[in-house]
């Protein structure tokens, strides 16, 4: 029998720290470049652009998580935001993740530790 290989995500509109249980545990980060100084600059263009902007910005964020993703068979997004929704939605267009079970919950800010003990407790119960 194949391994599942199980991913936790937990993220905001800023950050996605990538929790893998597989030995040793590996926990990476990925950045959003839609930070506030991107805000500041592009909002004296108006707001109608900045929109644009933070919507162009957040979608090259996902694609880069989604990557990362197809990797897995099994991935928990959780995180204080609605980043992780939007997420779960915008892989739910694409075919190639219709094999891979997603579980979307709401979690408060946590330290690394307190983000490692969530999924583990998450896939092994």
């Amino acid at each position: 029998m194949q391994d599942i290989k199980c991913l936790g995500i937990w993220l905001d509109h800023s950050v996605a720290h990538l929790i893998d249980l597989d030995a040793p545990i590996q926990r990476t980060s990925i950045t959003s470049k839609f930070t506030h100084h991107t805000r500041e600059e592009v909002l004296h263009k108006g707001e109608n652009h900045m929109h644009h902007k933070e919507q162009q910005m957040h979608a090259a964020y996902y694609k880069e998580l989604s990557h990362v993703i197809l990797k897995y068979d099994y991935v928990l997004l959780f995180g204080p935001t609605d980043a992780k929704k939007e997420l779960h939605n915008y892989v739910n267009e694409d075919l190639h993740f219709k094999e891979i079970t997603f579980d979307v919950e709401s979690a408060d800010k946590m330290t690394d530790r307190e983000e490692m003990a969530y999924v583990r407790k998450h896939f092994h119960p």
